[in-house]
C-alpha cells in the first residue's frame, strides 16, 4: 500500500512540475502574455496549463482580471514553498553549467611515492594554482590497490601492470631500472660485470607490500632472456626513497628507476653498473574504470597528466 502511494506521488510530481513552473512564471510576471513569451509558449496553451493544474488540485490558484493576474491565498501559499525550491534548482544547474568553465571537485589517485614525486606532482602542482576549486589527494601505496574499495578515482602503474577492463593513459616515458652505487663503494668492493656477480655485493633490498616478499632484481640478456637475482644486504625498506638514500650513504648497491638518479649520475655522486642488462619497459600509466564518467576536475587532471608527443 505504501509503495503504491509512493508511485502515485512520483507520477503526480512528474505531471505537475512543468505546470508549477508555469504557475511561478505567471505569478511573477502578473501577466499571461509576458509569462507566455518568457516560457516560449502560446498564451492559450499557458492558460490551458494553469487551468488543468487548478482542476487537478481542486483549488483556484490565480485571480484573473482584465488588467492583471494575481495569486489567490492558496496560490500564494503554494508559491511560498515552490519558489525557494525552484531557485535552488536553478542555482544548482547554473553551478553545474559554470563548472564547465570553472572545474571543481576532488580527484583521489593511488600511486607509489616515486610516481608521485617524479611524475604526478610536477605536472599537477601548476594546475592546482590555475584551478583553485580542483582538489587532488595523492595516496601512497605499493600494492595493486582496488580502486573501488580504496575509494580512489584512479591509480598509477607501469604500463605492463594495468589490469584488464581499465582505461589506461600513458603519463610518463619508458623507463629503466638501473643498478647504482657510490664511487667509494665501487672502489672498495669492485664493479659487478654480470647480474650473477651481485651475490658477492652488499645490496639494498626492497620489500614488496603486495605479498611481503623481497623484490628480485630484474635484468635481461641481449637475446631477451630474463634474469632475476635475489640480493642480500644489511638494509631493507618498503619504499624506494630510502633505498636510494642508503645507496648514497655507501651501504651498497641499489636498483632504482633511471629518472630517479639522473642528477646523481650526472654530477658523479653515483655511478651505474650492469647497464647492458637494463632494458627499457613501459612507463607509468594512469588507469581508471571504463564505466567512469569523468567529472570536470578529473578532466583537468587527465589533461595535465597526458603525455604530449
Amino acid at each position: 500500500m505504501i509503495i503504491g502511494s509512493q508511485i502515485k506521488a512520483s507520477q503526480m510530481l512528474r505531471e505537475n512540475i512543468n505546470d508549477l513552473i508555469a504557475l511561478a512564471a505567471v505569478a511573477e510576471e502578473r501577466s499571461f502574455t509576458r509569462a507566455a513569451a518568457r516560457l516560449n509558449v502560446s498564451q492559450s496553451a499557458l492558460s490551458h496549463t494553469i487551468k488543468g493544474l487548478e482542476e487537478r488540485l481542486g483549488l483556484r490558484l490565480l485571480t484573473r482580471t482584465t488588467r492583471s493576474v494575481a495569486p489567490t491565498l492558496e496560490g500564494e501559499d503554494l508559491l511560498a514553498t515552490l519558489n525557494p525550491c525552484l531557485e535552488k534548482i536553478e542555482a544548482r544547474l547554473q553551478a553545474l553549467n559554470d563548472s564547465r568553465d570553472q572545474p571543481t571537485g576532488t580527484v583521489r589517485i593511488v600511486a607509489t611515492d616515486y610516481a608521485i614525486d617524479y611524475i604526478l606532482w610536477p605536472k599537477l602542482s601548476p594546475v592546482l594554482k590555475e584551478y583553485p576549486a580542483v582538489n587532488v589527494e595523492l595516496v601512497v601505496d605499493y600494492g595493486f590497490t582496488d580502486l573501488a574499495s580504496s575509494q580512489c578515482d584512479a591509480g598509477v602503474r607501469y604500463g605492463d601492470q594495468v589490469s584488464d577492463g581499465m582505461i589506461a593513459m600513458r603519463i610518463g616515458p619508458d623507463e629503466r631500472m638501473v643498478c647504482v652505487g657510490t664511487p667509494e663503494y665501487f672502489e672498495r668492493a669492485g664493479v659487478p660485470q654480470t647480474p650473477q656477480d651481485l651475490s658477492d655485493h652488499a645490496c639494498i633490498n626492497l620489500r614488496l607490500t603486495t605479498h611481503g616478499a623481497l623484490y628480485a632484481w630484474e635484468f635481461e640478456e641481449k637475446d631477451g632472456t630474463e634474469i632475476r637475482v635475489k640480493v642480500q644486504g644489511q638494509a631493507c625498506f618498503n619504499t624506494i626513497g630510502p633505498v636510494l638514500r642508503a645507496a648514497m650513504d655507501g651501504h651498497g648497491l641499489a636498483l632504482v628507476p633511471d629518472k630517479m638518479v639522473e642528477a646523481e649520475l650526472a654530477d658523479g655522486r653515483l655511478q651505474m653498473c650492469l647497464g647492458d642488462y637494463s632494458p627499457a619497459f613501459p612507463g607509468f600509466h594512469l588507469y581508471y574504470p571504463s564505466r567512469q564518467r569523468p567529472s570536470s576536475a578529473f578532466e583537468v587532471v587527465l589533461d595535465a597528466l597526458r603525455v604530449r608527443r
